[in-house]
Parts: C-alpha cells; structure tokens; sequence
C-alpha cells in the first residue's frame, strides 16, 4: 500500500533505491543537519540495513517518490509506542535542487494524516540539531509543530556542542492547524 499526499507518495523503500540512499548517506552537507553519529556507507552496509526492514516493525521508513521524477528523499515514523500512542518522524530530501519545492510540507502533511488519521497515534515529535534553522522553522511555521524543549550540548558537530531541539504535534494541534490550513 503506498501514502498518497497531494504531490508525493510515500512507498516502500526498493532496492533499487539503494545506490541514491548510499549516495545521501555519504553527503556531509545532508548528514551534518541530521542527528545521530555517522559513518562512510558501503553499499554492503546498505544492503544490510535494507534486509532489515519490516513491514511488522514499530520504526517504517517510506521512500518520498514524485511520479516523474523517483525518489527524491526518505521520511520516517519510528520508536512507535503503540501503548501510548506516540512516534517519532524523521525526514531528508536528497536532491537540494528539490528543496523549497513544496516536497517537506506535502510530506509531512502526509506523514501527520496517515499517523493520526490511519494509525491513529495521538501525538509525534523529532528532534532538529539547533544550527538547522530551517527545519526548525519548517516544522514550527509550516506543520503547526511546537518547540516542546531544548536538551543542552546533545551533538558534537563541527569541533564544539550544540542543542537538540525537541518539536512536536498532538492530534489536537494537528487538527487545529489543518482546519487553519484549508
């Protein structure tokens, strides 16, 4: 079953995908404005980390596919917590020619109605690495998401410390920034 946003569909990741997600998981200047610790990917670690996906699993992780034009980017919904009803996004477009395109704000439009809509989970959240101005501003202006903390000196980047801001969306606020949205 594919997720089918106004301009974009979010699919299963293929295997052929593959050679573009090593290609991202290799750039610095989409790595460095990610959170985690990350390491050169051979294409063998690819695989292996595509032979980990699962349908069943509580972390999904979509290709971004724009009919015409393939997958663009990869969005997330992981650490499910089906008991209290809450999960974690995560989103990167690849190609920076397709960024400020609209892609992010069909995406995570699409991401939020199919977890509260479908999966009916009540509230989602993600973490931005504080020098990532426009995703912060992205998530907050755009998606009607709230900056909920800040966890002081959480990354190492670039020789010094820097914050992780936490912003999320409850289904409340979610429903609230739609109605302001049509």
């Amino acid at each position: 079953m594919n997720i089918i946003g106004e301009h974009i569909v979010l699919r299963a990741v293929e295997e052929g995908d593959l050679p573009k997600l090593q290609e991202w998981a290799n750039d610095p200047s989409i790595q460095s404005m990610l959170g985690g610790w990350h390491f050169p990917v051979g294409m063998q670690d690819q695989k292996k980390w595509y032979d980990g996906l699962s349908v069943g699993s509580t972390n999904q992780r979509f290709a971004i596919d724009v009919p015409g034009d393939g997958i663009v980017g990869t969005a997330n919904l992981v650490n499910i917590d089906w008991q209290n009803r809450n999960g974690f996004h995560g989103m990167l477009i690849g190609d920076p020619d397709l960024r400020g395109k609209g892609i992010a704000l069909d995406t995570v439009k699409t991401i939020m109605s199919y977890a509260f809509n479908e999966l009916d989970l009540a509230r989602l959240d993600t973490d931005i690495i504080e020098y990532n101005v426009r995703s912060i501003e992205f998530y907050t202006r755009k998606c009607g998401w709230r900056v909920e903390g800040i966890r002081p000196s959480w990354y190492f980047r670039k020789g010094r410390r820097w914050d992780k801001v936490v912003v999320g969306i409850t289904r409340q606020q979610y429903e609230e920034f739609m109605a302001c949205s049509i």
